[in-house]
């Protein structure tokens, strides 16, 4: 059951990730015992077929776990699921966490209390995502401009610093990772939320590059922390790669100029090629099967 108030609601979109969404809201509880925040934890499942909407029906039984479970009758994907939780949420802040995080010491706390106390410079704020063994995980990002397209893709760019990294300080940055962004509710709703025509992957690049046209900020909080587990709903490593190629051509239609799609399809079309020529001269048949869909796609 919805709070009629609540201060902050914290929103979920799960499929096919049971067990992980049960750790994930468990972890926010934990995180948040003995809060003086009014919280509500909305979950939308995308219609999962591993017992996820049983499993969530049940703890959301238990007041004590803030939980409110909503299952879409088909795959509403990040973004449509995001924004049908946001319209029902009561909060006046919002946290859109991935279902496949965990929720480290009393890190919620510290980036709604940061978040709430800087509003009026602040309008999106992330956390330092770790990866499971809490090495740092690179979540704070540059546009993807061609320069820092060619680098993500041809020279490793994560790896060097050039396109995602994870600063140890409070600073602001292009965008955050969609695994986790605290905003007012307000901000959210300016933008119409998340593109619905964007299925999976490049939904916060698309938001919160839309944010800046409109003179809305984002910044990077390292003293809240977060394990992300990463990829927990996508099946294999070829499904992302192509999201992630659709993306970027949706990206570019939308915001660039014919020359710069241009530009970018033979970024996409080498790249393809590289990986495709590789997985022949390897007997790769991932690299085959992934790189020849890619080079349908440009």
């Amino acid at each position: 059951m919805l709070m009629k108030t609540a201060d902050l609601s914290i929103i979920i979109v799960s499929y096919n990730t049971k067990k992980i969404t049960e750790n994930c809201v468990e972890s926010i509880n934990r995180s948040l015992i003995n809060t003086k925040i009014k919280y509500e934890i909305i979950v939308v499942d995308n219609n999962s077929g591993d017992g996820s909407g049983q499993a969530l029906q049940k703890i959301a039984q238990d007041n004590n776990s803030h939980l409110v479970y909503f299952q879409a009758g088909n795959n509403l994907g990040f973004g449509r699921g995001n924004n049908f939780a946001v319209k029902g949420a009561n909060g006046k802040y919002i946290l859109l966490l991935n279902s496949d995080t965990i929720v480290l010491g009393h890190s919620i706390e510290k980036l709604y209390n940061f978040f709430v106390e800087n509003e009026k410079r602040v309008n999106f704020l992330g956390a330092k995502l770790l990866n499971q063994d809490l090495t740092p995980q690179p979540s704070a990002c540059r546009f993807f401009t061609l320069p820092v397209i060619f680098a993500t893709l041809l020279l490793k760019g994560d790896y060097w610093g050039l396109t995602r990294y994870s600063p140890n300080k409070f600073c602001q940055v292009d965008w955050i990772s969609g695994a986790c962004i605290m905003t007012a509710k307000k901000h959210f709703q300016r933008l119409g939320g998340f593109d619905k025509d964007i299925f999976m992957y490049m939904e916060e690049v698309d938001l919160l590059y839309r944010a800046q046209k409109k003179g809305l900020n984002t910044y990077f909080y390292p003293d809240a922390q977060i394990i992300h587990l990463g990829s927990s709903s996508s099946d294999g490593k070829t499904f992302p790669i192509l999201q992630v190629y659709k993306g970027f051509l949706f990206f570019y239609k939308k915001h660039c100029s014919i020359f710069h799609i241009f530009v970018l399809r033979l970024i996409l079309k080498f790249k393809a090629l590289i990986a495709y020529l590789i997985g022949k001269i390897s007997k790769d048949q991932y690299l085959i099967r992934t790189y020849e869909e890619a080079l349908k796609l440009v």
